[in-house]
């Protein structure tokens, strides 16, 4: 492995990382503040990307960038006011159903309204070319773009929940709701906030990831397995957590794609011998690192589930 190598795979997989805690964020406070785990939470992201190209060619990026996020969160407080809400008393299994439910019916109104191919959402000129070389490769500006962003998501995430008033009512809200109640608070107002809010967030990544990456019906789904893996592996409800382990994983992946190795060599370089005359290793000397580097955050999955069931800085059990 070459320092130039290591420099720009790092710098990917942060960027790649970050994209996916502005994802895992939304997810993670909508469970830490209700306890439902959205199953539609990626199409709210697809929804952005969808709604960013679409705004874009009306008034411009930077105000789409604003506006469809806004649009998402109005979105996704409409179905916690009229649709979730109405299933909670069911509990649970009735709220990951009816979010199921939704990631299909938006996933057939994109394809309605936008259609089954990919769309030329453009990049804006700003953000278009590299920001900098780096052993003489660029380093595109919208990556940086979205790692600047991702940062800035996680310090007013950080101060609004801990040093606002309005953080104070959430987390008095998640906790003591009868007393919020008393105190003159509407509960299920604030959660329908903060249902939008998350739903906005997932919307934001949307704007500038689907430009820098791409936007079609099938991005809700490539996403949707990963994001969930971040926040189980995170820790649910942890959102120090879900940037851990965004990072942890982007940074995996990105090396894994790029490392021509077998996974034969990759164990040997742990200490684990492999017999070279058995059917095993002759499979294990043909399948490349970068073969596996999709299931790797499932395999990351099933050893955290396995060592530490709460996650890295997860405060709830499972």
């Amino acid at each position: 492995m070459t320092l130039e190598f290591a420099a720009i795979s790092l710098l990917n997989g942060i960027s790649y990382g970050l994209l996916l805690f502005m994802l895992s964020a939304g997810l993670t406070l909508i469970f830490s503040m209700m306890g439902v785990l959205n199953f539609a939470h990626a199409s709210f992201y697809m929804l952005g990307a969808y709604l960013g190209y679409s705004l874009s060619g009306v008034m411009g990026f930077w105000a789409a960038l604003i506006v469809a996020p806004l649009l998402v969160g109005l979105l996704g407080a409409a179905f916690e006011r009229f649709v979730l809400r109405r299933v909670h008393a069911s509990g649970h299994v009735a709220e990951l159903l009816v979010t199921f439910g939704l990631s299909y019916l938006v996933l057939e109104v994109v394809q309605l309204l936008w259609g089954r191919s990919v769309v030329a959402y453009q990049l804006p000129p700003f953000l278009q070319g590299s920001l900098f070389s780096l052993y003489d490769v660029q380093f595109p500006r919208s990556r940086a773009f979205i790692m600047l962003v991702a940062v800035l998501m996680l310090l007013v995430l950080w101060f609004t929940l801990k040093r606002t008033r309005i953080g104070l009512v959430i987390q008095a809200a998640l906790t003591h709701p009868h007393m919020a109640e008393a105190l003159g608070h509407d509960v299920p107002r604030v959660f329908m906030l903060v249902f939008g809010a998350g739903c906005a967030l997932a919307g934001l990544a949307g704007v500038i990831g689907g430009n820098t990456y791409v936007t079609e019906p099938g991005m809700a789904a490539s996403v949707g397995s990963i994001i969930f893996v971040v926040v189980v592996v995170g820790g649910l409800g942890s959102l120090a957590g879900a940037f851990v382990a965004s990072l942890l994983i982007g940074v995996v992946q990105t090396f894994a794609v790029g490392l021509d190795v077998s996974v034969a060599q990759v164990l040997a370089a742990w200490g684990w011998t492999v017999d070279a005359d058995t059917a095993a290793a002759s499979t294990l000397m043909r399948i490349s690192l970068s073969q596996i580097a999709p299931i790797l955050p499932f395999l990351l999955l099933v050893a955290m589930l396995v060592v530490r069931p709460r996650g890295l800085l997860g405060a709830r059990e499972g």
